[in-house]
């Protein structure tokens, strides 16, 4: 079993990248576990047709802990098994708080066990890097770390946060940066203002995906790219991606 954490800023394409990833794994034959670490709880709605599942913490705050494993995870595309953090009731209680909860709750209920996935992605907002959000950086649970930037200034702003934030936690034994992920906003110089963002960590692009409608597309349909669209260019670039951190991981 591998556990991938992927970080970004809110709004960048962290779900749409992870989600079409997992998607290519499945494909592939692998049992995959996506859990999506941001408070909105739409990590995985592409992966099971746009119906929300219950988060985990909404099932804390409806059923204490009478809830089994199987209220929290939903079977998606080929499989995919899929579960939401969630997050506390607007204007009370902490985000980052509720991601460790949820991490927790689902731990202690056994899904690693139950489950035996091949591979566990954690899709973590990533605009603040501390706390809760840290979580999945932990020992224990992710393996490596990837981050999802574009070329854009406030996207490589926070790509370079969570890259440091990474750094610093190294000493703790949390999961080791394993590079960057370049989703493509088409803005100017965009690949070389990543590849400068890479230096400055020692870091590589894992891989890019292009700027396409087809994702757009996807999405409104409540599905992947790689599923709606498989022989696509697209689709091809997020088989590469998720192969590229296959082989990155057993370095």
């Amino acid at each position: 079993m591998v556990k991938i954490a992927v970080y970004g800023k809110g709004g960048i394409g962290k779900s749409t990248t992870v989600s079409n990833m997992s998607a290519c794994l499945a494909d592939k034959g692998l049992k995959v576990l996506q859990i999506g670490c941001d408070p909105k709880a739409d990590s995985t709605l592409s992966l099971h047709g746009g119906v929300r599942l219950p988060s985990v913490l909404d099932l804390i705050r409806e059923k204490d802990d009478d809830f089994t494993l199987d209220d929290m995870i939903i079977k998606g595309y080929k499989g995919v098994l899929c579960a939401e953090a969630g997050g506390p009731v607007p204007g009370v209680g902490c985000a980052g708080r509720g991601v460790i909860t949820a991490l927790e709750k689902l731990q202690d209920k056994g899904v690693y066990e139950k489950y035996h996935p091949d591979v566990v992605f954690y899709d973590v907002l990533g605009d603040v890097v501390c706390g809760g959000f840290s979580m999945p950086m932990r020992k224990g649970y992710a393996d490596k770390i990837y981050i999802v930037t574009s070329g854009e200034n406030m996207s490589i702003y926070a790509a370079a946060n969570i890259a440091a934030a990474s750094r610093n936690f190294a000493s703790r034994g949390y999961a080791p940066l394993g590079g960057f992920i370049l989703n493509r906003r088409n803005v100017k110089n965009e690949d070389e203002k990543v590849k400068e963002l890479c230096a400055d960590f020692d870091s590589k692009i894992i891989g890019a995906i292009d700027r396409s409608q087809l994702i757009l597309t996807a999405e409104e349909k409540g599905k992947t790219a790689v599923e709606l669209f498989p022989d696509s260019d697209i689709a091809d670039e997020y088989r590469i991606l998720a192969e590229n951190i296959l082989l990155d991981l057993k370095k």
